[in-house]
């Protein structure tokens, strides 16, 4: 096939988001719960340094650490960066300044949202105090953010034994990541292609090698790949796993099977469900072809074809 003119590359806003299980140390149980009862935690290390906030090894020693102190709601700001825009999930929803503190009785500071009226408002040196979260569950966020304050300590730092009813063991951080993907002038001529019901890979003009979905270059030689191919439908199963938990917002029912499927004419496996068949009899080898869904812009799974398993030496390589 001659290069067909390139498309327009594309572009589309894409969210990677997940949450984060972790179970809890005594020292994180005790600061966590603390900020639910709204008393703020450290821990003291042997050289007499105490950290906000706590960890459980000594960064200088690696020595355990459990000997907690609780310091002051008040401190004071070591440095700051102005926000102007701030972003989902963040502290506070107007303009605010992020900035170190330390608490009085601590000698490390603790990251937070300061919230001021604009950045000339804003001081490395300036006092502030804890603003707590009217609903607290055991969290960083119990802190709700700092505010600016004209006073001195509003108690002496004491040591604490970290007890409290109903203490926090685990927590659940979601992780979401937000970016906008474009995926280069290759891959928009392939995710066009698709779009249409064919699948078009790239060849080498070095090695000639066929490459889907095409890169742009090839990996092995380093060199651009212009001369599209396309290739498929059918293609061949060179490995496979059993999808046996559910994946949230998607609603395909376990176990399944997913696949790098070789499709005729390319020398790189692409991955798919497999359907049409019992999880259990999918195998390498097995003959596939794509299912397309009525205005669906890629195959929603490969079935099989009904022709002989492919010998296994003619995707061995492609494993």
């Amino acid at each position: 096939m001659t290069p067909a003119p390139a498309p327009e590359v594309l572009k589309a806003p894409l969210v990677v988001e997940f949450p984060f299980t972790r179970s809890l140390g005594p020292v994180q149980s005790a600061f966590l719960t603390g900020l639910r009862e709204r008393t703020v935690l450290g821990v003291r290390t042997a050289g007499g340094r105490v950290l906000v906030p706590p960890v459980e090894y000594d960064p200088d020693t690696a020595a355990e650490l459990r000997d907690l102190v609780e310091v002051a709601p008040t401190g004071t700001v070591t440095t700051w960066a102005w926000n102007p825009a701030p972003r989902r999930g963040q502290p506070l929803p107007t303009p605010f300044a992020w900035a170190l503190v330390r608490l009085d009785g601590a000698d490390t500071a603790l990251l937070h949202a300061l919230d001021a009226s604009g950045p000339d408002a804003v001081r490395t040196g300036m006092r502030v105090r804890v603003r707590w979260a009217e609903e607290r569950e055991g969290s960083i966020t119990d802190i709700a953010c700092f505010e600016p304050y004209d006073g001195p300590a509003t108690q002496e730092p004491g040591p604490h034994d970290g007890a409290f009813a109903d203490p926090v063991t685990g927590i659940v951080a979601p992780a979401r990541l937000d970016y906008t993907y474009a995926p280069g002038r290759a891959q928009s001529r392939y995710l066009a292609a698709l779009a249409g019901q064919k699948t078009v890979g790239e060849r080498c003009p070095s090695c000639r090698k066929v490459y889907v979905p095409p890169r742009g270059a090839c990996p092995t030689c380093g060199v651009a790949t212009d001369e599209q191919v396309e290739v498929g439908p059918h293609g061949t199963v060179t490995t496979f796993c059993i999808v046996n938990i559910k994946a949230r917002n998607l609603d395909i029912d376990v176990p399944y099977v997913y696949a790098h499927i070789a499709l005729d004419g390319a020398d790189l496996a692409l991955h798919g469900r497999i359907g049409g068949i019992p999880y259990d009899q999918v195998r390498m080898g097995l003959r596939v072809t794509p299912v397309w869904t009525e205005g669906g812009r890629y195959p929603d799974h490969y079935r099989p074809t009904g022709e002989p398993d492919a010998d296994y030496d003619t995707y061995k390589e492609l494993l």
